[in-house]
């Protein structure tokens, strides 16, 4: 479509440079033989030179300046004494309304709409005028036929000059369309680059976040396996060292191979994902029940398990959640409380599980720094809070010092 449209303005602007000097050529060329027959043969010389003006002042005024805008005061000048001036070789001589046609062609060019108007109606009437006869009219009958020529070509004027323009006024909307079309593609590609480079960022922080994410299941589930198992292997290691017999001492290095043993085996488990061990034969209360026994029997402290509402299916993402954050709890009981009993709470509600875990131990200042008894920082707390809010729960932790600790877990239920 663009070659086309500049294939016309190439033709259009070849046609407005060149065109007067074959016209003014082809009405000499035919004023020349047929001066005799239409009486004019006395104008002959005076015809010729005025010609040759025309062609002048043409070249003058826009072949010699081409490239350059002709709507200017020069260009105006030229087109209206163009216009004047042909008028009056036709009156000389009928057949020099070959060249005064090209005011139909290139009007616009010099002039606004309202100059172009006045041109097209004075070339319809020099057209009329050497149609009919030439100037000036000898008879009634020349002069109507004059009026009624002038009329067909004034209305054909105005026909195609409409026509010309409604033709111009729907290519300018339509490449201004089309202006628009391509600045809107080039916005759409603009913002294609910017989502695709957005897009970009967004998988790369969202492999990132998963990195992160599975750091912290490795770690919450490593600091759950084999940081608890490790403990009570120590604790049972200690009290073989202090006990007053070889059996008592036998029976609690027994207690630690199978400490290491079954640690090992979670250990594995949590780096496929997997849930704890217990929960492959046990449903999550007696998990809990076989954790808080198994607890007391190593530590010596009592841990009473209460349950109340109607114990319902849990998902097995929340069942691993609730014994790991009783895991952790009874671990941190035995490690730092000096607890003389501790009681394990697990209460159902519709659509969510609470479980409460409570020990009268010595407590601790919530406020302050927590710190393993390795010195390093505490894990546990905040491993179950992530637990607890990846799983779309809550875990809050009641302590004070010489008051005891409590550990609340309140999470939804995610039944099969």
């Amino acid at each position: 479509m663009n070659d086309l449209s500049e294939q016309i303005e190439r033709r259009w602007a070849t046609l407005v440079r060149y065109a007067p000097y074959p016209l003014l050529a082809l009405s000499l060329a035919l004023a020349i033989p047929l001066a005799q027959a239409i009486g004019t043969t006395d104008r002959l010389p005076l015809l010729a030179a005025l010609a040759v003006v025309a062609a002048a002042a043409h070249w003058w005024c826009v072949s010699r300046r081409w490239g350059a805008p002709l709507d200017d005061w020069l260009g105006r000048t030229y087109v209206i004494v163009r216009t004047v001036f042909a008028f009056v070789l036709s009156w000389l001589n009928p057949f020099f309304c070959i060249y005064a046609s090209i005011g139909y062609y290139d009007a616009s060019v010099y002039l606004r709409r309202r100059g172009t108007w006045a041109v097209l109606l004075v070339t319809a009437v020099t057209m009329a005028g050497s149609q009919a006869g030439g100037w000036p009219p000898k008879s009634v009958g020349q002069a109507a036929a004059f009026a009624g020529l002038f009329v067909l070509n004034a209305g054909l004027v105005c026909l195609f000059t409409v026509m010309s323009h409604n033709e111009t006024e729907l290519a300018e909307e339509r490449s201004s369309t089309i202006s628009e079309l391509e600045r809107t593609n080039a916005r759409l590609e603009q913002a294609m680059r910017e989502n695709a480079a957005l897009q970009e960022a967004l998988v790369a922080r969202a492999r990132e976040a998963g990195r992160h994410e599975e750091r912290e299941r490795l770690a919450a589930e490593i600091h759950d396996t084999i940081a608890q198992g490790l403990a009570g292997i120590v604790t049972q290691l200690q009290a073989a060292d202090d006990a007053y017999d070889d059996a008592a001492a036998a029976a609690h290095r027994k207690r630690a191979a199978e400490l290491a043993r079954a640690s090992l085996d979670e250990a594995r488990r949590s780096v496929h994902a997997l849930a704890p061990a217990a929960l492959d034969h046990l449903d999550v209360l007696e998990a809990v029940r076989a954790r808080a026994h198994e607890w007391s029997a190593e530590t010596g402290v009592p841990a009473e398990l209460v349950v109340t509402g109607e114990p319902e299916p849990l998902s097995p993402d929340t069942e691993a959640l609730v014994l790991r954050v009783v895991q952790e709890s009874l671990t941190n009981v035995g490690r730092h409380a000096q607890a003389s009993r501790v009681g394990v709470t697990l209460s159902y509600a519709e659509g969510e599980v609470v479980l409460d875990v409570r020990d009268d131990g010595h407590g601790f200042d919530l406020a302050a720094p927590r710190q393993g008894s390795d010195g390093a920082h505490g894990f546990g707390i905040d491993g179950m809070r992530r637990r607890a809010l990846r799983a779309g729960g809550a875990l809050v932790v009641e302590s004070e010092p010489g008051g005891g600790t409590a550990v609340s877990l309140r999470v939804p239920s995610g039944v099969r």
